[in-house]
């Protein structure tokens, strides 16, 4: 078992609950209320959703809660533990910001941020990859 848990569970195959029904089912297995307690980011692309718990839970034992649920099986949705990163990837950055600027963006501590390490910009695509010195800053 890995020494630092990652706070954030993927859940995949969720295109048979909509995004505020995933929410209310993460609130009912969790205990926790969205926004306050943890966020949900929803991907339709791929189907799928990220939840992130800003309230410190194991989301180990939180990944084996969901697996075991009536209605996560009933949707057929998988859950499990999203690997740590050192890189983000932020996307509609405005062209005429720099490195510099991003840099110092996600430095601050009030973003959520910690020290970068690299920040490489796609002007044509207006997004940047920013790559954190370890993965605690990426928050």
């Amino acid at each position: 078992k890995s020494a630092e848990t990652s706070p954030s569970v993927v859940f995949e195959n969720i295109q048979g609950c909509s995004p505020k029904c995933l929410r209310m089912l993460l609130e009912n297995i969790s205990g926790l209320a969205v926004d306050d307690d943890f966020t949900v980011e929803v991907i339709p692309e791929i189907n799928a959703a990220v939840a992130t718990f800003i309230k410190s839970i194991d989301t180990e034992e939180f990944v084996k809660k969901c697996s075991q649920n009536k209605r996560v099986k009933e949707f057929k949705i998988t859950a499990r533990l999203l690997e740590l990163t050192q890189s983000v990837k932020a996307e509609n950055i405005p062209a005429s910001v720099s490195t510099d600027y991003i840099t110092v963006y996600f430095e601050n501590a009030r973003n959520g941020g910690g020290p970068v390490s690299d920040v490489q910009l796609f002007p044509e695509e207006n997004s940047a990859i920013i790559t954190f010195c370890d993965h605690k800053g990426n928050t």
